[in-house]
């Protein structure tokens, strides 16, 4: 039987090239740390995707918390399925928009592999207790090139990386604007954007199956304009980003190619998000529990910062408080929440 192994390489180049003239295609990409051999059934992207997939930062994904700690129910978004969702929001619109699907999913997959332990709080305290600093998308840059796959690294194409480490705002409250730091590629930044469309309307359901807020409740001027359900506000959401951004398909265009919302559904979609914090993210209820997973990190912390060489052998490096960082970010809730019990319980 002929070997036309070959031949499926070319065929993916070729569709690649049927892209919009702003897509990324693999032959252009600035490539890898360490150079490889090419596959001859996948192009560079769908390899960075797939390495994603099969890490063990992925999978620990799905014990990692969202936005509630431990909660009661089995349909609480947790890391995992957020992801999932960032992904199959950021593959409708490069597919729509004619953009490089494989480069979109490896970025969606990738951009919270370095999340810590009970999400957003587990950022907070580790930046705060390590003199460097912490976030969450510099941290998963270092899984990816450092500490997965038995401190080899991943070993992914320069695009990948960048979009991983541009995807995350800052702290200023703008959901797009000059405050959010550009990724080079127009997947890249379909990432950022699907990230936020997929956080702030799954963080809606989760805070009403928490009780912690009612539908009725949300704010009328961005109900009107998105949508009163999920499935609602997400096609509104998405059906906006295609239409704004569709001179991406249109090399013609007198625009400069971008992604974003027209004003009124961004102005929509902040309003949203301010009703978040104010409403879910800082109440009360919400807060206790994170004090609770805020004694945990810091005890695991301090103890590992005394004893270094407890630490795991695959955790490299030669500074001990980034070791100590290192291996606590990757932990999952239940892990972190079981192991200082055990610490505590040895005195």
């Amino acid at each position: 039987m002929p070997n036309n192994l070959d031949k499926v390489r070319q065929r993916l180049e070729e569709r690649e090239e049927q892209l919009s003239p702003f897509a990324s295609k693999s032959r252009n990409s600035k490539g890898r740390m360490k150079p490889e051999e090419l596959s001859p059934v996948r192009l560079e992207y769908q390899r960075d995707r797939d390495r994603i997939i099969h890490c063990n930062s992925f999978r620990r994904l799905k014990h990692k918390t969202q936005v509630f700690i431990a909660p009661i129910g089995d349909h609480y978004v947790t890391r995992l399925t957020h992801t999932l969702e960032v992904s199959q929001i950021a593959r409708t619109l490069s597919r729509a928009l004619n953009l490089n699907e494989d480069l979109t999913e490896a970025i969606s997959l990738g951009h919270d592999l370095g999340h810590t332990p009970f999400g957003h709080i587990g950022e907070e305290v580790l930046n705060e207790l390590h003199p460097g600093g912490f976030r969450h998308n510099e941290q998963s840059l270092r899984v990816v090139d450092l500490l997965e796959n038995n401190g080899k690294g991943l070993n992914l194409t320069w695009e990948v990386r960048e979009g991983i480490l541009n995807h995350s705002k800052t702290k200023i409250i703008d959901i797009m604007g000059d405050n959010w730091g550009a990724s080079s590629t127009l997947e890249g930044e379909i990432c950022k954007i699907s990230d936020a469309v997929a956080y702030i309307n799954h963080d809606i359901d989760d805070a009403v199956r928490a009780e912690v807020i009612d539908t009725p409740n949300l704010p009328e001027a961005a109900v009107k304009i998105l949508g009163h359900t999920r499935s609602e506000r997400i096609n509104t959401m998405v059906g906006d980003i295609i239409i704004s951004s569709w001179q991406v398909r249109n090399p013609d265009s007198l625009l400069q190619p971008a992604i974003r919302m027209t004003p009124e559904v961004t102005e929509a979609t902040e309003i949203l998000r301010r009703f978040l914090f104010r409403h879910v993210y800082n109440v009360q209820a919400v807060r206790r529990k994170a004090r609770g997973a805020r004694m945990v990190l810091e005890r695991l912390y301090r103890y590992f910062l005394g004893r270094p060489e407890e630490l795991p052998s695959d955790i490299g490096g030669t500074e001990t408080d980034r070791r100590v960082v290192d291996y606590i970010a990757g932990m999952t809730d239940q892990y972190a929440a079981s192991l200082a019990r055990k610490l505590r319980r040895q005195g």
